[in-house]
């Protein structure tokens, strides 16, 4: 079910839970700022989430009340995420849904790094 962006921090949302080392994940990253690990679902060869270890529900939440630090960490840990999967080249596609319309289903910021093949147009035409 998509998530209202502008509800108040859920500490039972999944990816809490991962953080708390509550439901294991297959971690490719992590540092003081953020996690990154594969999707149980990949929707993509390569498909992987990068989150941050703060509370934020979204990423309007996100940068309105992050740390400066936090958010240079964070965006730093994304880019280290894609380098070390070697994904630079032939390229890979970022996704942060925000809301319900953008059916956004985790209430906690999240990064979805796409590749391992061409991904199509960025949304569908209707």
């Amino acid at each position: 079910m998509p998530i209202d962006a502008t509800l108040p921090y859920d500490d039972d949302n999944i990816f809490a839970r991962i953080l708390r080392g509550e439901i294991p994940a297959k971690t490719v990253y992590e540092d003081e700022f953020a996690l990154a690990f594969h999707d149980i679902n990949p929707q993509a060869p390569t498909h992987l989430l990068v989150i941050p270890k703060g509370r934020y529900v979204s990423w309007d939440d996100f940068s309105a009340r992050a740390e400066d630090r936090e958010i240079a960490g964070f965006v730093r840990a994304v880019g280290h995420v894609a380098r070390e999967a070697g994904l630079v080249e032939p390229g890979y596609r970022l996704l942060a849904n925000c809301g319900i319309n953008s059916h956004q289903e985790v209430p906690h910021l999240h990064v979805h790094i796409f590749a391992g093949r061409p991904l199509g147009p960025m949304l569908a035409r209707t």
